[in-house]
């Protein structure tokens, strides 16, 4: 098992940002809107979702993968009905980074997440491609 942790995300602590498992698994931590130092970025649900997702696949492109690797990705979400309100910009989001190999996902109402600034979580799992 291989732990990865791109120098472009912030220094994890207690967590690694992407695990490879026999080269060919990866699981992939839950990703915020932090930026490399650590702070949270954008004021509202599609930035911070832009720069979760943003990290999520960072953290995957480190491990050797690409967005159609996905295969499950989960998102935990602080305001579910702005997230919805949002629905069509996060789409074009997700489209614009990931492109349109949609794994399968789960959105997942949250009363909040580790860093109380955070909207959204991106958190999910790849199967390789090499």
């Amino acid at each position: 098992m291989e732990r990865i942790n791109p120098p472009e995300l912030g220094r994890p602590s207690g967590f690694s940002h992407a695990v490879s498992a026999t080269g060919q698994l990866v699981f992939l931590a839950g990703q915020t809107a932090l930026d490399a130092e650590g702070k949270i970025v954008g004021d509202g649900v599609v930035e911070q979702f832009s720069q979760a997702l943003g990290n999520l696949l960072t953290a995957l492109r480190a491990a050797g993968g690409e967005p159609a690797d996905l295969c499950s990705v989960t998102i935990y979400i602080v305001d579910m009905d702005d997230y919805k309100a949002h629905a069509r910009e996060i789409g074009k989001v997700w489209k614009s980074l990931a492109g349109t190999e949609y794994p399968a996902m789960a959105g997942i109402g949250v009363s909040r997440l580790w860093d109380v600034e955070a909207l959204v979580e991106v958190q999910g799992f790849a199967v390789l491609s090499r």
